[in-house]
C-alpha cells in the first residue's frame, strides 16, 4: 500500500492521486536497467592500449585512428630515451623488438662506432607512435571479426592481445647487457687473423760492399 504524505490515508500500490484528499501520490522511481556496456572504437582501442592509453590516442587520432591513416611526424619519449628494443617489448610488438635489438649492434660492429645506436634512438623515436598504431589497428581488426557475445570475454580478448608486459622489460636487460658486453669485447679484439691485411714486407738492406 501507498501512504498519503497529507492525510495518510492508504492507497494502492499503482494510485497516482489519494483516494481521500486528491493530493498527489509520490511516484517511486523504477530500478535501474542493467547498464549493458556499448564498446565503441574508441573503447577498444583504449582496453588494447591499457597504460597511458589517453597519450597514444592523442598520437592515434593524427593518424586518423582507423580511418583513413596517414604519417604524422610524432615523437615518442619512451622509445627514444630509454632502449628502444626493450619498448617495442614492452608492448609486445616482438618484430620490432628483435630488429632494434640486432640492429644498433650490427651496425656499431661494422662501422666500429658506438655512437651509431643514437641513430636508431632517434628513429624510433620519430616512428614508434605510428609503427604502434598500425600494430594496434591490425590486431584489434582481426578481433573485431570474432563473434563476441560476451563482452567481459571481449575485454579479456583486447587485453590478452594488447597491454603490456612489465616482467618482459628485465629479460631484455639481461640479454642487452650481455649483447653489449660481447660487442665491446669483440671491438676490443679486433678482426680476425683472417681478417687483417697482410703485412708489408720489410725493405731489402743494401749489401755491404766487399
Amino acid at each position: 500500500m501507498k501512504s498519503c504524505a497529507q492525510c495518510k490515508q492508504q492507497n494502492q500500490e499503482d494510485a497516482k492521486f489519494c483516494y481521500q484528499c486528491g493530493n498527489t501520490l509520490a511516484v517511486e522511481p523504477e530500478a535501474p536497467l542493467a547498464a549493458t556496456v556499448i564498446h565503441t572504437d574508441e573503447n577498444l582501442w583504449r582496453q588494447f592500449i591499457g597504460p597511458h592509453a589517453d597519450r597514444y590516442l592523442k598520437h592515434f587520432k593524427k593518424f586518423g585512428l582507423g580511418e583513413g591513416s596517414k604519417f604524422v611526424l610524432t615523437w615518442n619519449w619512451p622509445a627514444f630515451l630509454f632502449i628502444s628494443f626493450v619498448w617495442f617489448l614492452y608492448r609486445k610488438m616482438y618484430v620490432y623488438a628483435l630488429v632494434y635489438a640486432l640492429g644498433p649492434m650490427i651496425s656499431t660492429y661494422l662501422t666500429g662506432d658506438l655512437t651509431v645506436g643514437l641513430v636508431w634512438s632517434i628513429m624510433a623515436g620519430a616512428t614508434a607512435n605510428y609503427v604502434y598504431y598500425w600494430h594496434c589497428r591490425e590486431h584489434i581488426g582481426k578481433i573485431k571479426k570474432g563473434s563476441w557475445t560476451d563482452p567481459v570475454k571481449l575485454d579479456e580478448a583486447l587485453k590478452e592481445s594488447g597491454g603490456v608486459q612489465p616482467y618482459v622489460i628485465w629479460v631484455g636487460i639481461a640479454f642487452y647487457v650481455l649483447f653489449i658486453m660481447t660487442m665491446i669485447k669483440m671491438l676490443q679484439d679486433g678482426p680476425t687473423d683472417g681478417e687483417r691485411s697482410p703485412e708489408k714486407p720489410a725493405k731489402p738492406t743494401a749489401a755491404s760492399s766487399v
